[in-house]
């Protein structure tokens, strides 16, 4: 790990101006965050972890790079990343305005329909701090009931049978899963939708007009119900915003009965992080359908 000062020399030489201040900032769930001011009164914002794994900011600067290529929500700039950190434009905060969920959703509708031939993506990323397997075979590619379950699903319970989180309860409920997958999921013709594929409320901030910005994404082109159901697990999204955006890209029956099984996703994930207390929602969420 390098010192402060000898960061800051890091920082100068990629902007070749003078760091005139150097402000740590609270909130990293992961990783040190600084807001960074130059000579020439830029703002910058830094993040900076020398003990994690060698690609994951580079995963992230092409998570949000792919984002930007939307247009559709505001990401933050990527200006600079390595192995250890990551420079990103610095966003000023603001309050929301009154619109803020109705126009997030709409936002949220139009990335949505940014789409690729193939589910998954060019490379595997983090959800988290934990892998998550984005590259396909062949035929998960063009089947999202078979990448959602092995890539999703079952990467997430043979994670949990590797560090012990793993249950008989788990595996036979998972067993179960895989046999009615296809009737929960169902069928759509609907295109691969480029995801954040990690959205609740501390993966969004207000921006200086009160809009919304996008941050630490986990991206890939899946099934836009994902995302979505995410966005229900901790909840902090209005009801504008939902109303908002099946107005603008209406869902298909009955997504209201697969919420669940996406949000299962994330809710292993979470066991795998963070440990017991996410079990038993995980076996709720399974006994949901099966």
């Amino acid at each position: 790990m390098i010192s402060v000062e000898n960061l800051k020399k890091k920082i100068e030489e990629k902007l070749g101006n003078k760091v005139t201040s150097f402000k740590s900032l609270s909130g990293g769930c992961i990783s040190d965050a600084y807001k960074i001011t130059t000579s020439d009164n830029s703002n910058y914002f830094l993040k900076y972890n020398p003990s994690i794994s060698d690609d994951m900011f580079i995963k992230e600067a092409n998570g949000l790079n792919e984002l930007a290529k939307t247009n559709a929500i505001r990401v933050p700039k990527v200006l600079h990343f390595d192995s250890e950190l990551i420079l990103l434009e610095y966003i000023p905060t603001g309050s929301k305005k009154k619109t803020f969920f109705e126009d997030f959703g709409r936002q949220f509708a139009e990335m949505h329909q940014f789409s690729s031939d193939n589910f998954g993506f060019y490379e595997d990323n983090y959800i988290g701090s934990n892998p998550q397997m984005n590259i396909p075979d062949e035929l998960e590619k063009d089947d999202w009931v078979s990448f959602y379950f092995k890539k999703r699903i079952l990467y997430q319970l043979k994670l949990a049978e590797k560090i012990g989180n793993s249950t008989e309860e788990l595996r036979k409920g998972i067993s179960k899963l895989e046999n009615k997958i296809n009737e929960i999921v169902g069928d759509s013709n609907e295109k691969p939708s480029l995801l954040h594929g990690d959205l609740w409320s501390g993966n969004y901030m207000v921006d200086e007009d009160g809009s919304a910005v996008l941050i630490d994404p986990a991206v890939y082109y899946g099934h836009r119900e994902a995302d979505l159901g995410m966005t229900k697990l901790f909840g902090g999204f209005g009801s504008e915003f939902y109303q908002a955006y099946n107005e603008a890209y209406p869902l298909q029956d009955g997504f209201e009965y697969r919420e669940n099984i996406y949000k299962l996703y994330h809710v292993l994930n979470h066991l795998n992080l963070f440990g017991g207390g996410y079990y038993s929602q995980a076996i709720s969420l399974i006994k949901y359908y099966v």
